[in-house]
């Protein structure tokens, strides 16, 4: 539920703070004072697309922010997107600086649109004052039914089986046309796959290989380098740890002379010990590196086969495992599509596959058809459509991704006429109240815990308007109902009722909303009933609409 909206610089909105109860509450006011601005607000909150336009004229950016109660599906998806706060509250919040840079935050952490938009679904469903006309599209009537039976996952299944379908398809349709390309396109990925076979490569072995090489290759200047380094330090005439050592005992007894020298000797000391090490470990390198011809001749015509094959197939040698792996895989899916018969056979599956889904879905679609058209008919005999009927067609046709049916909604204003396409209807007062009907109960299978209605009830008036009212309170008796309206019948049935206006500060306007008493709601409601002059007859019938 929303709990509270705060809006700056939004518009023609400077500042306002508002906070919402449950139940049925109402906004009113001139038109263009500013009404639907607080819906654009909220849903620019959830998500909606933001441009420069929506911040104030002189401002720096447009701030708006909104505070909800969660559900448990609300409480899961912040806690699977790391978006929970310590003391459980859900505080969302949406900023457009004056260049149309936009920023998003969940409980002040980062969010992406994408996120505000799904997080938006679960906290408030919008019903546009266009709403009616979004329902002549066959589109808009088709996912209208579905969500109103809770089929969304079984319709997006279908969708997968259908496009699963016909890539195969496709496949075997392109593999019929093509198959002596395909062939030939098979054979040269076997001959290029079997000439890489042949190497036995192995991960890392260029690199490996060209080591050995330069050993090998260099194998008796390394044995005269480290016999000579060998020599120095150790056999020469003169060996150079034989001369540190000598030095480190001379200095050795000069320390008890001078005690600054025992730096020194503790780095000769150091580098006498360096220097045993490295003959230890040029003794042992001497002992294991030989000359072998026979191996430097082998690892040669390694190199040259690996550098060969490298420039044949126009990569690096040391990437020639990568390209066979690429090939394999190549061959791999050709292979699989060349077989037509199997394609066949994977065809007939995926084909099974997508009918035995969408026939069921057929059948549950047919199931809530009946269900929404007795619901939205019996609501036509209260809105003066008495006699009207409302059906839901579902013909076949071709299989596609939405199914094996397509979805028309008929209806037919008053007793004695035949159903017609909804987009038929010529009465634009009929469709405006069969489209607000379809709203409020599709409005009930859902659980989403805030509806708005923004100026639905347009094109309505007199005893209907007050049973629109009416509709929408006992709707608000289990939901939060937010609803913009210019009809006093719908307004007086409000549980809270906020007054927009427009006010003009140093030659610019502005729009403000205040929460009304019970007196102030008789001058607004008597407003809405009588225009600018407001008279006693005209206060008398607000205070009875108001029932007061």
């Amino acid at each position: 539920m929303l709990r509270t909206l705060a809006i700056r610089d939004f518009v023609i909105v400077d500042t306002i703070e508002l906070e919402f109860s449950a139940g049925f509450t109402v906004f009113t006011g001139e038109t263009g004072a500013g009404k639907s601005i607080l819906i654009d607000a909220l849903a620019l909150t959830l998500g909606g697309r933001g441009d420069a336009s929506m911040v104030r004229e002189g401002a720096q950016k447009a701030d708006i922010s909104a505070e909800f109660s969660c559900n448990a599906e609300t409480t899961a998806w912040l806690t699977d997107k790391d978006f929970t706060s310590e003391d459980g509250q859900l505080i969302v919040r949406r900023v457009i600086d004056n260049a149309g840079r936009s920023k998003a935050y969940v409980n002040g952490i980062t969010a992406s649109a994408t996120q505000l938009r799904e997080l938006g679904e679960l906290l408030v469903d919008i019903h546009g004052q266009h709403a009616h006309q979004t329902l002549l599209k066959s589109d808009a009537q088709r996912n209208l039914l579905d969500m109103q039976g809770g089929l969304q996952a079984d319709t997006a299944e279908v969708a997968r089986l259908y496009k699963q379908w016909r890539n195969i398809a496709k496949q075997r349709e392109e593999f019929e046309q093509n198959a002596k390309n395909i062939l030939q396109e098979r054979e040269r990925l076997e001959w290029q796959v079997g000439e890489l076979n042949k190497l036995r490569l192995k991960k890392g072995e260029w690199e490996a290989i060209n080591q050995e090489h330069n050993r090998l290759a260099h194998a008796a200047s390394l044995l005269e380098g480290a016999q000579e380094a060998a020599d120095t330090i150790a056999e020469s005439d003169h060996p150079l740890l034989s001369q540190v050592s000598g030095l480190l005992q001379r200095l050795s007894k000069l320390e008890e002379f001078d005690s600054k020298l025992k730096p020194v000797i503790e780095s000769l000391d150091s580098a006498r010990i360096n220097l045993q090490e490295c003959s230890y470990a040029l003794n042992d390198y001497l002992g294991r590196v030989e000359l072998d011809p026979a191996r430097l001749r082998e690892v040669e015509a390694r190199v040259e086969s690996l550098h060969s094959t490298a420039r044949r197939f126009h990569v690096e040698p040391d990437n020639l495992i990568d390209e066979l792996e690429h090939l394999n895989s190549q061959l791999q899916q050709l292979s699989g599509a060349s077989d037509i018969e199997s394609l066949k056979k994977q065809e007939e599956q995926a084909q099974e596959n997508y009918l035995q889904l969408a026939k069921k879905l057929s059948a549950q679609r047919q199931v809530v058809a009946q269900d929404l058209g007795s619901a939205v008919t019996t609501a036509m005999q209260d809105l003066s459509m008495s006699g009207g009927r409302f059906t839901i067609e579902l013909p076949a046709c071709e299989p596609s991704a939405t199914g094996l049916e397509q979805i028309e909604f008929m209806v037919a204003g008053h007793a004695g006429v035949q159903v017609r396409p909804l987009a038929k209807v010529a009465s634009g007062g009929e469709l405006a109240r069969i489209s607000l009907a379809i709203s409020v109960i599709t409005s009930c299978a859902t659980a989403t815990p805030t509806l708005i209605f923004d100026e639905v009830d347009s094109g309505i008036g007199g005893g209907v308007a007050e049973v629109v009212g009416r509709l929408l309170k006992r709707l608000g008796q289990d939901r939060q109902v937010l609803c913009v309206t210019h009809l006093p019948q719908v307004a007086s049935q409000g549980n809270q009722h906020f007054e927009v206006s427009k006010t003009q500060k140093a030659g610019k306007t502005y729009s403000q909303i205040a929460a009304l008493d019970s007196k102030q709601r008789v001058e607004e409601i008597a407003r809405m009933l009588g225009g600018l002059e407001i008279t006693a007859t005209t206060r008398k019938h607000a205070r009875e609409l108001l029932a007061l």
